[in-house]
């Protein structure tokens, strides 16, 4: 079965089942968060969102994906544009990464672009070097989390995800707008971190490496090897199972951080490198981790779109 198939098919899965959920260095830098807005921090409220939105350096994105059933009743993960459209917090612009934030030229969904390709299509939603920006999806979060670490990857730190999303916006009664954001345009620089994202070849030696931790963010059934998503069932060797979903409580906010920290018993300042099925449930595990104090986060985008992909890449299964 092809590759994307596969990939469809887990991002329409953990969608269904309410789990969330896509440069190396020889010598990582640490992975440090140096220009964080003190008031809004990396994690904001509805509430701080309401009395913000205003806010003239403010930059609101819905990066929602949807999934629905294509024509021969298989499932798909299509641009949330739609939804947008339908209503979206007001002033909110729509962050596509099923189209101009992903390299449609690449075999694997939501490929990374080049940093001043992605800078360029962020500038023209409206963030610039001087922006504030807030990202939220109509899911659980793990959208909005790769394109966070996806800012934070070309160098900017100025950014935040909306704690419980769309949802908890709509759960508390507050206004949605159809209007389109019409941003003008800015300048948005790229100042690329490479050891923020792992290829191949970094997961292929950390397998053997007891100084890097591997993390799979996928659910756990797949982690054991129950079922099959890609060309082959199972986990990369040396990896741990620290679900995306078991980041979330019943509302669909981020657990605490005290809850959080016991899922995370890492070293804090050894190299991680988390992975799902194509970036996206790892993105909300490295943000988790950034959050709690890991240092040096890498999200391996390709993941198992790429790794189950080659029969010379092991997997195991237990």
């Amino acid at each position: 079965m092809h590759i994307q198939h596969f990939a469809r098919t887990l991002f329409a899965l953990i969608a269904a089942l309410t789990l969330v959920s896509a440069c190396t260095s020889s010598e990582p830098e640490p992975d440090v968060l140096i220009g964080v807005d003190a008031e809004m921090g990396t994690l904001v409220s509805t509430q701080w969102l309401s009395e913000h939105l205003n806010d003239p350096d403010l930059v609101v994105l819905d990066c929602s994906v949807l999934v629905e059933m294509d024509s021969t009743g298989g499932l798909r993960s299509v641009s949330g544009q739609s939804g947008y459209t339908d209503g979206h917090i007001p002033s909110a612009g729509f962050a596509d990464l099923t189209g101009e934030l992903s390299d449609s030229d690449s075999p694997y969904e939501f490929a990374l672009l080049t940093p001043g390709q992605f800078s360029s299509v962020m500038g023209k939603l409206g963030v610039g070097d001087n922006s504030r920006v807030v990202l939220y999806d109509s899911g659980t979060s793990a959208w909005a989390a790769r394109v966070w670490w996806m800012l934070r990857w070309t160098g900017f730190d100025r950014a935040a995800l909306l704690d419980g999303g769309l949802g908890a916006w709509t759960a508390e009664g507050r206004p949605l707008s159809t209007e389109p954001a019409n941003r003008p345009g800015q300048q948005l620089t790229a100042i690329p971190r490479p050891q923020l994202i792992a290829g191949h070849d970094e997961v292929f030696a950390a397998m053997d490496d007891n100084a890097v931790s591997l993390i799979d963010a996928m659910p756990e059934s797949h982690f054991r090897g129950d079922f099959i998503l890609y060309e082959r069932a199972g986990h990369i060797p040396g990896a741990s199972n620290i679900p995306a979903s078991a980041l979330l409580n019943e509302s669909g906010h981020y657990r605490s951080n005290d809850e959080l920290a016991a899922l995370f018993a890492n070293d804090h300042g050894n190299r991680a490198i988390t992975y799902c099925g194509g970036g996206i449930s790892a993105s909300s595990n490295a943000f988790i981790m950034t959050r709690l104090g890991f240092t040096d986060v890498a999200v391996y985008i390709s993941s198992l779109q790429e790794w189950a992909n080659d029969f010379d890449n092991p997997l195991v299964e237990d």
